[in-house]
């Protein structure tokens, strides 16, 4: 049996929520901390990821997020092992979501 393709997706990239559940690994205080956390997304930290897992479809879109992308892809790479099927990795975690959000705020108007 092949692995399972961790695709890797950057900010400006990301899916809608619709499109994917969004997990975030991280511990309660960064969620809830400065760099907060995307639209939609549910704590469930890495501890406690399989366990939680235990009851998700492994058919179902699953987009991981921590604060660089490590954990994530941890996270990712354990529910590949357990048969979950379309993973998705936010590459550089929220530290990129907020860099892109400044870059973009910071961009020149048309």
């Amino acid at each position: 049996m092949s692995p399972v393709p961790i695709h890797a997706v950057r900010p400006p990239d990301l899916p809608p929520a619709t499109a994917a559940r969004r997990i975030d690994v991280r511990e309660p205080a960064e969620f809830e901390g400065p760099l907060g956390h995307l639209p939609d997304a549910e704590l469930v930290p890495l501890e406690k990821l399989l366990t939680a897992a235990a009851s998700w479809s492994p058919s179902e879109p699953l987009l991981l997020i921590c604060r660089s992308g490590n954990r994530s892809l941890k996270a990712a790479r354990l529910l590949a092992e357990r048969g979950f099927l379309q993973l998705y990795n936010l590459e550089g975690g929220m530290l990129a979501v907020r860099e892109a959000e400044r870059a973009q705020d910071g961009a020149p108007r048309a």
